[in-house]
């Protein structure tokens, strides 16, 4: 049985990391969503020139290896005006996905945008207890916990 805190019934996975500012389509790692109902995709802006357009888009799959990899109709899309973006945010969740595997695409056009790295969280789980992945270096929960 899955516990009643956050922690334990989701999986955290930082599946891009930093990118250098420009204007590009970056892709993520390629997640498994067996045995989960969704995946909360946040992508971390850094610096955002003005006028740059950022889109999250998510992308799907039978093939864990992402040869046929086709994108899903929606995205989250803003145009930077001035500094409004950086270090901003940018989050899309993809409720029950029809493939197996998923994955994000963060792109900047018009102008340069720094892009902080992607955090995936799957959630919704079958099983438990959930393992983290790799990019999870230590976790806890404290429950009613004392003053220190």
């Amino acid at each position: 049985m899955l516990g009643k805190n956050l922690l334990a019934n989701v999986a955290i996975d930082r599946i891009l990391g930093d990118t250098a500012a420009g204007q590009a389509a970056t892709s993520t790692d390629i997640l498994d969503m067996e045995g989960y109902e969704g995946v909360l995709f946040i992508a971390k802006l850094g610096d955002v020139t003005n006028a740059s357009v950022v889109t999250l888009q998510a992308y799907q799959d039978t093939d864990a290896a992402g040869g046929t990899m086709a994108a899903l109709s929606g995205t989250v899309t803003y145009t930077a005006a001035a500094a409004d973006a950086d270090d901003d945010l940018l989050i899309l969740d993809v409720y029950r996905p029809q493939k197996r595997y998923v994955k994000a695409v963060l792109t900047s056009g018009t102008a340069d945008a720094v892009k902080n790295g992607v955090i995936a969280i799957r959630y919704g789980a079958r099983k438990g207890p959930i393992t983290q992945g790799s990019t999870v270096l230590d976790s806890d929960t404290l429950i009613s916990p004392a003053e220190a």
